[in-house]
């Protein structure tokens, strides 16, 4: 004799994702898209960032140049200018030199405010700084040349007091927001 067991049907397992399961899911994914977020705006300011940078070191090797051409003017001491970034864009007055009465001041007068001028224009409220290791100026001696300039403060997440190396006349006035400085050491 054959003997069958029966036994009663046993209900399936549910299948599928419940709603609280699907709530966590979005949870995640949103903290995933947050943080892809910030990396994008990140991406999208650094372009910005060395534009200014790259313009900044062009402007330095220009005046740099420019101070070579007139080694007189460098040991006489009138490339040494003052700080003039103020962090607005106002002009620049530029100077005048014009030949047969231009002097190694007077031509010195004139490549430092074209250079104020320039980065002015050039970078957010640029300015410059130009110093020599030694007072006076001598042929030996090291110029100092700072190009400083204000980024806009939608670009705050990057700490330019980190990687730049500004004079103290900048650091000690203006903090908040700190400027950017480009720093060239040079001999002529």
């Amino acid at each position: 004799m054959l003997n069958i067991l029966i036994t009663p049907h046993k209900k399936k397992a549910q299948s599928g994702a419940s709603l609280i399961e699907v709530l966590i899911a979005i949870l995640l994914l949103s903290f995933g898209m947050l943080s892809l977020g910030g990396m994008l705006s990140f991406a999208v300011q650094a372009p910005k960032l060395s534009g200014y940078r790259a313009t900044a070191v062009s402007l330095a090797a220009a005046h740099v140049e420019r101070i070579r051409a007139n080694p007189n003017g460098f040991v006489a001491d009138a490339y040494t200018s003052a700080l003039s970034y103020d962090g607005t864009t106002a002009t620049i007055a530029l100077a005048n030199c014009s030949y047969p009465n231009c002097t190694e001041s007077t031509l010195a007068a004139m490549d430092n405010a074209a250079t104020k001028q320039a980065a002015r224009v050039a970078l957010p409220a640029g300015g410059m700084i130009m110093k020599c290791d030694t007072s006076p100026c001598t042929a030996n001696s090291y110029g100092n040349l700072w190009l400083v300039w204000q980024e806009p403060t939608t670009y705050s997440a990057l700490s330019p007091t980190s990687s730049d190396n500004c004079p103290t006349e900048v650091t000690g006035t203006y903090t908040n927001p700190s400027p950017r400085c480009l720093y060239v050491r040079f001999k002529i």
